[in-house]
């Protein structure tokens, strides 16, 4: 059973082997709400991800039992490099299944570790099935990304430290997917203080333990899409969903844009790099989805800090348009000697710096004599940007704005 004596067993376990992640105060986040907040930054834990905790306490329990031959586990991520680490650690075989669209990067980082890669499946739940024969067929142990009990104790170790370090917090905000994380952490601080709240925060785009812990019993969706891959899981397990119910105190949703926007809002000032799954707690801080006592004292787990550098770069490339420092305009203009200088002269004399310019003569949609000019520019906010539309509009220009 998952309880504070597996939990504290599973601490003394991952001593030597888990880095003591910060757990700092964040004055921005604090100043943006009516809380007094802390980040508990497990994306800067060994292999990138709170993952690792989990994964080495079930390795290490099964090597204490004995009888080990290898061990087994599916995975597109996190998971699947704390599963590696943790083989390697004890010198163990260990094989990981991934989804046969696995980025590269993902498959060669498990590599690094020593585990044998198989890919199989178009999807996570294609892998895992695939997983759990490979790993009968072959004696080995198959290892639960959250669904087993000492999986959930190694991720319990989390509010040992949060508390250790900040003894009278009164609410630790948590990622959800399948709900291993939330069920250690609130199982330990529970145990520790049972007034304190703990609150998970899932994807809207992956909302099967949200719907689940609503309806208190295990709900399935048909598809998940979300930035957010370290919870976009598609089945809810009835094994967490129990631990849930019996110490969570609620569970909210977060939208992708908001996610987008918390990932943004960390790397600007904060000056940490979160994946998606990690972002969701600042997510739901800064968009008002918490619903605590003013002043309360907020710990937020930071989950993970492995996020693609493609979806980075598509991340603050929107949020920069979101937030008004940059905006993209099309603009159509007589083809002819000095219409493009007249246009930016213009863009020069309201201070718009141009990133990015196209010319665009031969689309079937022009009048002969006419040209499409796209320009992304730099701006300094809402009122600059409504100023460059009005010095446009007064000079004669037809333009439409992507967004």
């Amino acid at each position: 059973m998952l309880n504070i004596d597996t939990i504290q067993g599973a601490s003394k376990r991952l001593e030597a082997v888990v880095h003591l992640t910060p757990f700092a105060y964040a004055p921005n986040l604090s100043n943006l709400s009516n809380y007094e907040v802390y980040l508990k930054k497990e994306n800067l834990q060994r292999t990138g991800s709170f993952k690792l905790r989990g994964a080495f306490n079930k390795i290490a329990t099964l090597v204490e039992d004995g009888n080990i031959k290898g061990v087994v586990a599916a995975s597109a991520g996190n998971h699947a490099q704390g599963v590696a680490f943790s083989a390697s650690h004890f010198g163990l075989k260990a094989t990981i299944v991934m989804p046969e669209s696995t980025p590269l990067t993902k498959i060669q980082g498990v590599r690094e570790f020593g585990a044998e890669v198989i890919l199989h499946g178009v999807n996570y739940d294609e892998a895992y099935a695939y997983a759990i024969d490979y790993a009968k067929s072959n004696g080995a142990s198959f290892v639960h990304p959250f669904a087993d009990d000492d999986v959930m104790s190694g991720q319990g170790t989390i509010a040992l430290e949060m508390l250790g370090n900040v003894s009278d917090l009164d609410a630790i905000i948590v990622p959800v997917g399948g709900g291993g994380l939330i069920s250690g952490i609130a199982a330990a601080a529970k145990a520790i203080n049972p007034k304190i709240k703990v609150i998970g925060v899932a994807a809207k785009g992956a909302p099967a333990m949200k719907q689940s812990f609503d309806a208190k019993r295990a709900m399935d969706t048909l598809h998940v899409r979300t930035i957010a891959d370290g919870i976009a899981v598609r089945d809810t397990s009835p094994v967490t969903l129990e631990y849930i119910l019996k110490s969570v105190d609620d569970i909210v949703l977060v939208r992708e844009d908001e996610i987008a926007n918390a990932i943004l809002f960390l790397l600007e000032k904060q000056k940490i790099l979160v994946e998606g799954a990690g972002a969701v707690g600042v997510a739901a801080l800064m968009h008002g989805k918490l619903k605590l006592h003013k002043n309360s004292k907020v710990g937020i787990v930071v989950s993970g800090g492995n996020i693609d550098v493609t979806m980075l770069s598509l991340i603050i490339e929107k949020g920069l348009m979101k937030s008004a420092r940059k905006m993209k305009l099309m603009v159509t203009l007589v083809d002819k000697p000095g219409a493009l200088m007249k246009f930016t002269e213009i863009l020069r004399s309201v201070g718009a710096n141009i990133v990015h310019i196209g010319y665009d003569r031969t689309s079937i949609d022009l009048e002969f004599g006419d040209a499409h000019v796209s320009v992304a520019l730099e701006t300094k906010g809402e009122t600059h940007q409504e100023e460059i539309r009005e010095k446009l509009k007064q000079n004669g220009f037809v333009f439409s704005e992507a967004h």
